[in-house]
């Protein structure tokens, strides 16, 4: 089972930040495109942000200007830079990686917004 793990979550005041961080094996990072999903309670699960191999990046407008998603080639690791986060935000977020009709899921990570 090829696993992602995410890390980063926590508790944040409205207004600030955090960083997601989810390391992939080099098999799955090297040909994947990479994203981040999020799911709050009693809601589906979201696309936030998505990166291809080659660096180009998706955003979902409730998090464009707000929300950077990058990838390290040499760590094998994709970010979620999160700005000005607001008590919406709140959410579990999933790491995943998705090659055609492949999609792969990490355990999720939570992130409370909230003063």
């Amino acid at each position: 089972q090829v696993q992602l793990v995410e890390s980063g979550g926590g508790l944040v005041q409205p207004g600030g930040s955090l960083r997601l961080s989810c390391a992939a094996p080099r098999s799955i990072f090297s040909n994947y495109a990479m994203g981040w999903y999020r799911q709050a309670p009693g809601k589906q699960r979201e696309s936030v942000a998505t990166i291809t191999t080659t660096g180009s990046t998706n955003y979902a407008d409730s998090v464009k200007g707000r929300f950077t998603i990058s990838r390290d080639n040499a760590k094998n690791t994709v970010y979620l830079e999160m700005n000005s986060l607001k008590p919406e935000d709140t959410a579990v977020y999933y790491c995943t990686a998705n090659l055609f009709l492949d999609r792969r899921w990490g355990q999720g990570t939570q992130v409370t917004v909230s003063a």
